[in-house]
């Protein structure tokens, strides 16, 4: 199998405060890789390191080539693509010029499959395609988080990183959400899906890691740790006695 990201003693410091240290992880092409921890573990962190948006220490190797030095915009033309927790959409624009600008660096090489890919992502997300002129700053929060979704399809990458993309949202449009994400792996994307709802993100992964303080804790196939009664207690909300 190849190995879309390998990650080695990756470390990340706020001045003094080293809020990530040690970390390893690696994302096997086609699968789901999820990161759970609490709040303040340093999940985000690592994400906005693996993107370039953070300074780091460590090893990032992408489908084998190392990733030091390698320019945000470069790690996009690759297929490396984050869909941040605030999801940064342009709130005075349309949901079509927000799924186009997902395009941009494709459309900047001359690719001629953009609009292909508009249809694909209007296929996957009807009601983007219902609300296409509609400004993105009046829909609703799941809405939302699936333009995030579309525009970074519109990229066509070959790893998604997904930084907590049930926040806010009601339980119904979770699952929603949690099922496009499960849809995404069939058509082959790479994930590395970083969630606090620790029950949903193993329901979808192959693979878990847990963060916490900055560090690996406990790694292995997603049922192995949802069956973990360390993992049981403090994430999933369930102790022996119930």
């Amino acid at each position: 199998m190849t190995t879309s990201l390998e990650v080695k003693d990756l470390a990340v410091s706020y001045g003094k405060v080293e809020a990530l240290h040690g970390a390893a992880l690696r994302v096997e092409e086609g699968t789901i890789v999820t990161v759970i921890g609490p709040n303040g573990a340093g999940k985000t962190t690592m994400l906005m390191a693996l993107m370039g948006l953070l300074p780091s220490r460590g090893e990032t190797r992408y489908y084998g080539d190392s990733l030091r030095g390698v320019e945000i915009e470069e790690r996009v033309e690759r297929g490396l693509c984050l869909v941040p927790e605030k999801r940064e959409l342009f709130g005075d624009m349309s949901v079509e010029d927000n799924l186009m600008l997902g395009a941009f660096a494709r459309w900047r090489r001359g690719d001629r499959d953009i609009e292909e890919a508009r249809r694909a992502v209007y296929k996957r997300f009807p009601r983007l395609e219902e609300r296409r002129l509609q400004l993105a700053g009046t829909l609703s929060g799941g809405e939302r988080q699936m333009l995030a979704l579309g525009r970074a399809l519109m990229s066509r990458p070959k790893l998604l990183m997904l930084d907590e993309p049930s926040l806010g949202l009601a339980p119904l449009i979770v699952r929603e959400i949690f099922h496009i994400i499960s849809d995404l792996k069939k058509s082959g994307v790479s994930i590395l899906l970083v969630e606090q709802n620790a029950r949903a993100a193993l329901q979808v992964a192959d693979y878990g890691y847990v963060l916490e303080t900055g560090e690996i804790t406990l790694e292995g196939p997603a049922k192995d740790l949802a069956a973990n009664p360390r993992v049981i207690e403090t994430y999933l909300g369930l102790s022996k006695k119930h």
